[in-house]
């Protein structure tokens, strides 16, 4: 199945789950992965300038993929941003805003694929979520959300633009709602559409947090609030999750999964029943469209917690949403001379005022149960290689006096940056005599931190909560360690990352010294990753074959072996239960980071009834955040499959294994 076929079939389910529109974001670091870099062309033997390098292809094919939504018979919406958040490293970062806009809507006209084109694009956003920042910024803040505003309706796409949470979009740009729930909302002019561009399915995960969870229960209660106060469009934020390959995910410590508790889950496959309880949801307000599109809603109190929405049309369509905002008692009420029971926190619909269709909190008995099973692929004849810390420093090309922000050296082209430095000790220090060990102290903006101490004469020496260090020169070399960048929050460009200090010896007969601004070394990435050892298959590098059982636990060390793809068409993920921290590739390309980090949290039972928060309905108390890392079947051959491991802390290779997601339904 190769990429095209996996977003068809997604596409295909998001159809036949009731949707009309597809909604996507345009990554925009993703797409220009650096700055477009304008050369002059030689090879025409002219001035033309070499235009910047932007990647369309494979999985980033933006076109392709808005036309398979187009042959599904859906539209789209296109969420250009082109600063977009989404737990993604940097949300985007975009740096030339007018330059990218522009390339996206040329592009889209080049292939006619606006709605006044012909196509299937109806809507376009500009920006994201810039009225929470907006108030930071002042005046200049105002300036910017006016300019972007102005600047993409003069693109002239025949549709309408749209900026969600920006209360003061100025004409004709439509401000938009996200959140758990928005019937509070009303747009800032009552010639503009009531739009929910996001409605929360569930939550995204952290490392270390527990796995959360949306009722559907409520989700359909919110939609129908929503509905029924007149809003025009629901989009579900996720739908499908999906999964954050490479490094793209943010936070910092946003996992690889971003399943999001969606109909649809990241291997996509269907979850039930949220699914098929969202599916007669859609079908239920269809049956209303009639009445909905004709007239504003007429609304009645039927007791305390109670009320009926009410659209009458001239022509003589009816429809209903009868609202029980108890968070515990069914209601009985009485509407047009009928009696209806209504659950606590629940609507029901009646298409023809007088006939429920539906009722948001009664969900069929169809559950599905997901389970993670053997593809007896057998992972065997693993290679290991070491990072080689003695020679952090020796190609260093860059050494000063202090300590330098992390992601101004990396420039992210690495989760690494390794900090080194030298330190003298004189022989006649009392703890030398008495046998004891110094204390070193970092002070870290870094997401993880690693520290070598390392002899000029000798091989590393094992940190234990202090520091062996001996007579003469020693080596102090620090791993900063990256786990995403912010996606989010003013000036979050600023925040900072890495060893920024002070670095404290302590122990010294003359007190503590302060090894801050000393001279330090930088070295930007692992050993393993200047030689390519993720997808070079045949490397200068010296692995070494045999049993793993003597590298188990070690930290900083690469390890590869060869497999066979399993028959079938299941998805498939690696089960990394057995290893600590790192990142894991097949054939290159990067499945993410993983990282065995144990959950904590409040995972006690919750009922779907009350206000939804990320806090509430919470599971996997105790167990990592995530064990299994979706592995796509186009990313394989039939023999021969690469498989490359850094792990970080130390683990246990030879326990990895290729699993199968399989789903059962009750």
């Amino acid at each position: 199945m190769d990429i095209m076929q996996m977003w068809e079939g997604i596409i295909q389910k998001a159809k036949d789950g009731g949707l009309d529109v597809i909604e996507t974001y345009v990554f925009w670091n993703l797409h220009e992965p650096s700055p477009g870099n304008e050369v002059t062309g030689s090879s025409r033997g002219n001035s033309l300038l070499q235009k910047c390098r932007y990647n369309f292809e494979g999985r980033n094919d933006l076109v392709r993929f808005i036309k398979l939504v187009q042959k599904a018979g859906l539209y789209m919406h296109l969420r250009i941003g082109p600063y977009i958040c989404g737990e993604w490293n940097f949300g985007g970062f975009p740096r030339e805003m007018q330059r990218f806009t522009a390339k996206i809507v040329q592009m889209m006209k080049n292939e006619k694929l606006f709605q006044t084109q012909g196509g299937p694009i109806i809507l376009s956003q500009i920006e994201n979520e810039y009225g929470l920042e907006i108030r930071k910024y002042g005046a200049p803040g105002h300036a910017y959300m006016t300019w972007a505003a102005k600047m993409a309706v003069e693109m002239g796409t025949g549709v309408p633009w749209i900026m969600c949470k920006e209360d003061d979009a100025p004409d004709p740009v439509i401000n938009t709602c996200n959140g758990f729930y928005c019937d509070y909302f009303s747009p800032n002019k009552p010639n503009k559409p009531t739009i929910w561009t996001e409605a929360w399915s569930g939550w995204f995960d952290d490392f270390g947090g527990p796995v959360h969870h949306r009722p559907v229960e409520d989700l359909a209660f919110a939609v129908a609030r929503f509905v029924q106060k007149g809003g025009s469009l629901v989009n579900y934020y996720m739908y499908h999750g999906g999964t954050n390959f490479g490094r793209t995910a943010g936070g910092p410590f946003i996992t690889t999964s971003y399943d999001y508790d969606a109909p649809i889950d990241e291997y996509g496959l269907i979850r039930q029943p949220k699914y098929d309880h969202l599916k007669e949801l859609h079908k239920a307000i269809k049956l209303c469209e009639p009445a909905l599109i004709s007239a504003d809603p007429t609304i009645t109190a039927l007791g305390n917690y109670e009320q009926a929405h009410v659209f009458s049309s001239g022509s003589g369509h009816c429809a209903a949403f009868l609202a029980n905002y108890h968070l515990s008692s069914t209601a009985r009420v009485t509407f047009k001379h009928k009696h209806y029971d209504l659950p606590p926190w629940s609507i029901s619909i009646l298409p023809d005022c007088k006939n429920v269709v539906f009722n948001t909190a009664k969900v069929g008995v169809k559950t599905s149960t997901a389970q993670m099973l053997s593809t007896n692929v057998q992972l065997r004849s693993w290679e290991t290689f070491s990072e080689d810390v003695s020679t952090i420093d020796a190609d260093s090309k860059l050494t000063v006096v202090g300590l330098l922000e992390q992601l101004n050296v990396t420039r992210d082209a690495s989760d690494y940056l390794w900090y080194t430095t030298s330190v003298e000790i004189n022989s006649a220090e009392s703890f030398l005599h008495r046998g004891q060990h110094l204390t070193l102290t970092v002070q870290s903006a870094g997401h993880a931190l690693h520290v070598q101490f390392m002899e000029t004469e000798k091989t590393e020496v094992t940190f234990t909560g202090g520091v062996n260090l001996h007579a003469g020169i020693n080596r102090i070399s620090l791993l900063s360690v990256a786990v995403g960048l912010p996606n989010n929050g003013a000036h979050y460009e600023t925040w900072s990352t890495g060893v920024l200090g002070p670095v404290v010896l302590h122990g010294l007969d003359k007190g503590p010294r302060d090894l801050s601004w000393q001279k330090w070394s930088y070295q930007v990435g692992l050993r393993g990753e200047s030689m390519n050892l993720a997808s070079n298959a045949i490397s200068a590098a010296e692995w070494a074959g045999g049993s793993l059982i003597a590298r188990q636990r070690q930290p900083l060390t690469w390890y590869k072996v060869y497999f066979n793809a399993p028959r079938g068409s299941d998805p498939l993920a690696l089960d990394m239960g057995s290893m600590g921290k790192g990142q894991v590739w097949i054939n290159g390309q990067s499945i993410g980071r993983y990282w065995t980090a144990y959950a904590t949290g409040n995972c006690s039972p919750c009922t779907y009834a009350a206000t939804y928060r990320q806090g509430k309905c919470q599971t996997g108390c105790g167990q990592p955040t995530q064990r299994w890392y979706h592995v796509p079947r186009s990313w394989l051959k039939p023999t021969g499959n690469l498989l490359v491991v850094f792990e970080e802390i130390g683990g246990d290779a030879s326990r990895i294994s290729l699993v199968k997601r399989s789903i059962t339904y009750v």
